[in-house]
């Protein structure tokens, strides 16, 4: 591609999640010319992925078109590309679609599932970071006990009936919480010949509790909620290995299952092309407090890829959506000062609260001044996540689905669309 030939600089955004669509979204009618490159043509709620994953509402609902999103921006622009490479120097960004130049250049582009570098678990679990692989969640889960109902091994049924679910943050407590309510409200229905009883749901976290990042009062109550629906839980241990028969775990249990589910930690998700001091712990960009990456003067990065470690800040900012959206809005105001040759303002994170639900009428949530648990959380939750997604219509069939849901205790979007390969792990169009 050629350099814009406009005389407004242009502002080269790299994803389309929270961060850098409340960048584009906050610099609409600013002098700049905004290019936002995504290697899907949606924004994705990923909040809502697990409710995706156990069949609670269909993937499309948390999708919602790019180009919709800023169809009334007149200074923006999308591009379906796949970047592969920075080049700093020239101040291009090489893509599946060619080169695009960039004068200010701004990485948001999320992060993946971390597996430690353990080969072995990155193959035979199943991760769920975007819509194709919660689809690959839900489309195992309902394969698995479809399996279970014809099988005559017994220890063959018994692993197929156990799901391991490994990560106790919010969204392994999320995931589990709705694999346990599926058991209990849907098993039966379903499938008449297998008893709740039979099916097995673990949890398994390398803290001390689970929902670490919260109160301890959050965390305990959470604990309650998970045990109460029949989730085992431990606490304080990791998964050793799991070879898509056995999970061993470094405190001796071993547990025989064909479903491992894996939200036990992140790395960021960026191009090539960045200096070596500019990458930080975890596979994150290191970023000064404007979100400026560390070495440049025209590149940035924010949302769950940066990382702004500082004295004040030691542990860098929660990977959660709140930070994302402040970072977007904060860094187009900082972009505009800097090319108008103004002060910036350092980013100042401001919690929110976090929140967590565990299933029916049952959540934690952990605002500024105030603590709840039980209904309140769990229905101040439903209405949060509400107002947040992307688009009227996704609005309206998410809570049509959860309140015919909550109705019936049932669900109609339970569909294998596409048959995930348990063996090879790797050849359905939509696996990992």
């Amino acid at each position: 591609m050629d350099k814009n030939k406009n005389a407004k600089p242009r502002v080269l955004i790299i994803g389309g999640g929270f961060a850098g669509v409340q960048l584009a979204k906050n610099l609409k009618n600013a002098p700049v010319e905004v290019l936002l490159l995504d290697k899907h043509n949606y924004h994705t709620f990923q909040p809502l992925l697990y409710q995706v994953a156990t069949g609670a509402i269909e993937g499309d609902s948390i999708g919602f078109p790019i180009r919709r999103i800023f169809s009334r921006q007149k200074n923006f622009t999308f591009h379906l590309a796949e970047v592969q490479k920075i080049d700093t120097e020239a101040r291009i960004v090489t893509a599946n679609i060619g080169d695009i130049h960039y004068d200010y250049l701004v990485i948001a582009t999320g992060a993946n599932t971390n597996y430690f570098g353990n080969k072995e678990l990155e193959h035979y679990t199943l991760p769920m970071k975007n819509i194709a692989e919660a689809l690959n969640v839900r489309s195992l889960i309902i394969q698995n006990l479809e399996k279970a109902l014809v099988t005559v091994d017994e220890a063959e049924r018994e692993a197929l009936l156990t799901f391991v679910v490994v990560g106790g943050g919010p969204t392994g407590v999320e995931l589990s919480g709705a694999i346990a309510e599926l058991r209990k409200y849907i098993l039966c229905k379903d499938y008449p010949g297998l008893c709740d009883k039979d099916m097995k749901v673990y949890l398994v976290e390398g803290k001390d509790r689970v929902l670490g990042a919260m109160s301890e009062q959050a965390s305990i109550k959470a604990k309650k909620f998970l045990t109460d629906i029949g989730i085992t839980i431990y606490n304080g241990v990791h998964v050793s290995s799991y070879n898509g028969d056995i999970l061993k775990i470094d405190n001796g249990v071993d547990i025989k299952t064909r479903s491992v589910f894996w939200a036990a930690g992140v790395r960021g998700e960026m191009p090539e092309g960045l200096l070596s001091e500019a990458i930080a712990k975890g596979g994150r960009i290191q970023t000064d407090e404007i979100n400026r990456v560390t070495g440049y003067e025209n590149i940035f990065a924010i949302g769950d890829v940066s990382s702004v470690v500082s004295e004040a800040n030691p542990n860098g900012f929660p990977g959660v959506a709140q930070v994302a959206l402040q970072q977007g809005k904060c860094l187009a105001s900082n972009l505009l000062c800097i090319i108008n040759n103004k002060p910036t303002a350092p980013f100042n994170y401001n919690d929110l609260g976090t929140m967590a639900t565990i299933g029916r009428n049952k959540a934690v949530a952990d605002l500024k001044h105030w603590h709840f648990q039980g209904f309140f959380a769990w229905f101040l939750w439903m209405f949060v996540h509400l107002l947040s997604l992307a688009g009227f219509s996704n609005k309206s069939i998410v809570f049509f689905n959860w309140a015919v849901n909550y109705l019936t205790r049932n669900s109609d979007n339970r569909l294998v669309i596409h048959s995930f390969d348990t063996n090879t792990m790797m050849t359905d169009p939509v696996a990992k």
